[in-house]
């Protein structure tokens, strides 16, 4: 299985290498796709105890509690530029992109122990860990609805990739059957890592007075449109609008301009103050700080079919309302978690009465001792 794997992926390798050369020139992944596939300005690891592995932002960010803990020497790898220039806020020396699989047999190192969250399951990591004699672990671990008959239907596979995983961490006790019936062993189910740690806040926005702050979270192409359509302002809301990501900030912008303008409203980016009508956030890293003084969220990513929604625990730990849309499936774990968020369709954004909205809450926080007595086990 290992051997016609690995042909595979390298097969896939010289398939893609246009491909990939072409998307290495823009803006997006000019970092990130020559770092993973051809090495550029990424050696291994200078040599720690502890490999943790996350995919993006979110992520990263959710392994700072662990990090926080943890009396080790530790590398990150992830795939995403913003997971990396997350990763290396977190004052870590030795973070890296993972590189592709190919590359893995002779450019890991040894170490004790692989920590890797969620569905990172790369086989060519864990196999390679394994043959450097260190354990290896699965953390957050769970297994979604829209995904669950995929892993059913190539439970070959993953029963392969799970044979070579010592400990799996599980969100929740239907994640832990699901992860079993499909090869996992040694599942504890510890709950969700988001929600270890609330979120902190690194700059303070000082709240217009007697405005009430409705806050586009995490928008995604063609969200802001639909939205704005459906929602109905009052002159006394203020509207932040935080696209999801940075290369969309300009057509954001042009967009909101010429909404703003043809309804008589002010329009303003974030670095000229709060002092208008739309605001939009066009810088990374200020959601949270943006959450402090929102009144009502309108939680992106769930309005759009594609998506599958995106965190409601960061709102809810500052006690924000939130209203989500109908395509929350990626995140359906997360909603469980979370009390009082408003489910509705675009059609019905415009009915609801946001004064008449409850609080959100966070109703269960996971056992970060037990995942990180796991890690630490020098078994």
């Amino acid at each position: 299985m290992l051997f016609l794997y690995y042909f595979l992926v390298v097969l896939v390798f010289f398939l893609a290498l246009p491909f990939l050369l072409f998307l290495s020139f823009k803006k997006k992944y000019k970092s990130s796709i020559p770092s993973r596939f051809f090495l550029k300005n990424n050696p291994p690891f200078n040599g720690s105890n502890v490999w943790l592995h996350a995919c993006s932002l979110g992520e990263v960010n959710s392994l700072k509690p662990i990090i926080d803990d943890l009396d080790e020497n530790i590398s990150l790898s992830v795939i995403t530029t913003t997971g990396y220039n997350g990763a290396r806020n977190f004052g870590l020396v030795d973070v890296r992109y993972l590189p592709y699989e190919i590359f893995l047999p002779f450019w890991v190192k040894k170490f004790k122990v692989l920590v890797v969250t969620e569905a990172e399951l790369w086989p060519m990591m864990f196999i390679v860990a394994k043959k450097k004699g260190a354990r290896t672990i699965l953390i957050n671990a769970r297994v979604s609805d829209n995904s669950y008959k995929s892993y059913k239907k190539f439970n070959f596979f993953y029963r392969w990739i799970f044979s070579y995983i010592d400990e799996v961490y599980a969100q929740s006790h239907i994640d832990k059957l699901r992860l079993e019936e499909i090869g996992a062993r040694n599942v504890i189910v510890s709950g969700n890592i988001k929600t270890f740690k609330k979120p902190e806040i690194t700059k303070e926005y000082k709240k217009p007075l007697s405005k009430r702050v409705i806050c586009l979270a995490s928008s995604h192409e063609d969200e802001e449109r639909l939205i704005l359509k459906n929602l109905k302002l009052s002159e006394n809301d203020l509207l932040l609008v935080v696209p999801r990501h940075p290369e969309r900030f300009e057509s954001v912008e042009n967009f909101l301009r010429k909404f703003a303008q043809e309804r008589g409203l002010s329009f303003v980016n974030i670095d000229k103050g709060l002092e208008a009508d739309i605001v939009l956030c066009n810088k990374m890293g200020e959601l949270v700080n943006l959450y402090a003084i929102s009144d009502v969220v309108l939680l992106c990513g769930s309005f759009v079919e594609e998506v599958g929604g995106h965190n409601p625990l960061e709102p809810a730990y500052f006690g924000c309302k939130i209203v989500s849309g109908e395509h929350y499936f990626n995140q359906k774990p997360l909603y469980e978690l979370v009390e009082n968020i408003k489910v509705c369709s675009l059609k019905e954004l415009n009915k609801i009465n946001f004064d008449e909205l409850k609080a959100s809450k966070v109703l269960h926080v996971g056992d970060k001792n037990t995942l990180l007595k796991g890690i630490k086990d020098d078994r």
